[in-house]
């Protein structure tokens, strides 16, 4: 890109950051630092529910150069580009409102790369001043960790929206929500834990590591297609195991729609990366089921636990949604947001437990 190209686009990403910035600090809350965390945890739950928008509208290819557009820094200066696109391939991936989603997720990111640049600014500044201010290392890990986010974002459209990347590009956005949330948690005014508390936390890690996964899964089925490969329910293909293709399905290295060797992928393997996603979200109700039972009347966590059963209903909701009503793009982005939203929630869960530890 130009470097007046380069310059328009960091504007942009400056103006988005520029709101929450000025919430911040015309805030009444004395606690800035702390609200400035939490404000961009948010806005990361936020910016992957946007994520989920585009992939899920087929803009992930809108604009097929990163970071800007056609080699400008918004669609309306790289019309012509986009127009020529369009007329070549009507039906291809490549139009301006495809073009404008995409460049909005990016300016969206850039403003939460760049409130994650002042954060770990501000938690050094804090570092330096007084012995006893928290360590500055989490937010750095925060970003570091935006920093590869980033550069899977690039290889995502780079690679034309290869399954691999574009799932960890998913795992990566909530790994920097969970950090950002253990983050503002840290900030926040110590609250009392029962004792009890501490031994939920091995329910807790493995919850959450399992979730991890689930999300894994899902984001498989997404970059791979093949959410309607089982268009019927609880049955998938009419039966409660179907003709299962594995060696396919989860070939990790391979282009989207294909297989490792280059052919179509076929039908079943399509049917076996959904039923697979199907099958574990057994295991991961089970296990958060089981953690939200035992922590429902434990002093400072059964708050969370509540909240916990909300987002676990809300995740079997729209996920028979996106099966039963044929993929509906409300249902999809908030299956991807409950997902983000139950992470953040037991990392939370996972930080109080850690707390009654402490005591």
């Amino acid at each position: 890109m130009e470097p007046q190209a380069l310059f328009w686009l960091a504007a942009k990403g400056i103006a988005v950051a520029a709101l929450p910035l000025a919430y911040v600090t015309l805030s009444r809350d004395p606690a800035k630092f702390r609200k400035l965390a939490w404000v961009t945890a948010f806005l990361t739950l936020d910016l992957i529910m946007f994520g989920a928008f585009t992939r899920l509208t087929d803009s992930g290819l809108g604009c097929p150069d990163w970071p800007g557009c056609y080699g400008h820094s918004n669609p309306v200066s790289a019309g012509e580009s986009i127009r020529a696109a369009e007329t070549a391939q009507p039906s291809g991936p490549v139009t301006m409102t495809k073009a404008w989603i995409e460049m909005l997720h990016r300016y969206f990111a850039m403003g939460v790369g760049l409130l994650i640049i002042i954060l770990t600014g501000q938690a050094w500044h804090r570092a330096r001043a007084s012995a006893t201010a928290p360590s500055p290392w989490l937010a750095s890990a925060a970003l570091l960790w935006v920093c590869v986010q980033g550069a899977f974002g690039a290889l995502t459209v780079t690679q034309k929206l290869q399954p691999l990347f574009v799932t960890v590009h998913l795992l990566g956005g909530i790994g920097l929500l969970a950090l950002l949330v253990w983050l503002a948690l840290r900030e926040s005014p110590p609250a009392p834990v029962a004792p009890q508390a501490l031994a939920l936390r091995p329910l807790a890690l493995a919850a959450l590591g399992v979730v991890v996964l689930q999300i894994a899964l899902g984001g498989w089925v997404s970059s791979n297609y093949a959410v309607l490969a089982c268009s019927d329910f609880p049955h998938c293909q009419g039966a409660w195991v179907p003709p299962l293709d594995f060696g396919h399905g989860f070939t990790l290295w391979r282009d989207l729609g294909r297989t490792g060797d280059g052919y179509i992928i076929p039908f079943q393997a399509l049917v076996t990366i959904h039923w697979v996603h199907r099958a574990f979200a057994l295991a991961a109700v089970a296990v958060v089921g089981s953690l939200i039972w035992q922590a429902w009347r434990v002093p400072g966590v059964s708050q969370v636990a509540r909240w916990l059963l909300a987002a676990l209903l809300l995740q079997l909701a729209t996920g028979m949604s996106n099966v039963v009503l044929s993929w509906p793009l409300v249902a999809a982005v908030l299956h991807s947001g409950g997902a983000a939203l139950l992470v953040a929630l037991l990392v939370t869960l996972n930080f109080y437990a850690g707390r009654a530890r402490s005591r």
